[in-house]
């Protein structure tokens, strides 16, 4: 069973519901959860909020916060997944933000990332992930890495602390 089915199907024995806030993903988080037959039951939908203004009024990231340093950055990340939420209604949300390439941005090297889940109990976990490879191998380990974050989570398996990884060579 794939990352996206597994989540999914946990959700469901919860009866929770999830939403997402996606950055440099651009939608592949929903695309990949909603290629699950009967996901509708629990994602609710999500926001690519690609522009840091969207960030700021569609998902309620603080314009201070965004201004001092930028988009990518773990706080922005674990305040679009509670925006995610809270903004769409949902028990769980979850964000991804960072840098895809081919150039760098908010002084941060491409390849850096932090994916985030926010669920509704606690104040949510963030892990910050430098990653390998070309733009399109960093969104997809980014999806990955997310639904990962969002599975330990449902399954108690949660990091202690937030975790620096590295991705595909």
């Amino acid at each position: 069973m794939n990352r996206a089915a597994r989540v999914l199907e946990l959700l469901a024995e919860r009866g929770q519901s999830l939403a997402a806030a996606e950055s440099l993903t651009g939608g592949l988080v929903a695309a990949e959860l909603t290629s699950v037959p009967g996901a509708s039951k629990v994602f609710l939908g999500s926001v690519t909020a690609y522009a840091t203004a969207l960030k700021r009024d569609l998902l309620g990231v603080d314009e201070l916060l965004l201004g001092e340093h930028g988009a990518v950055d773990p706080e922005v990340a674990l305040q679009m997944a509670v925006g995610a939420r809270v903004r769409l209604g949902a028990d769980w949300g979850l964000a991804t933000t960072g840098v895809a390439g081919p150039d760098p941005q908010d002084g941060q090297p491409v390849g850096t990332v932090y994916v985030a889940v926010a669920g509704p109990v606690g104040a949510g976990k963030v892990v910050a992930l430098r990653l390998n490879g070309d733009r399109a191998e960093i969104r997809r380990e980014s999806v990955r890495s997310v639904l990962e974050l969002l599975g330990d989570e449902l399954s108690g398996n949660g990091r202690a602390q937030d975790t620096e990884q590295n991705g595909g060579n």
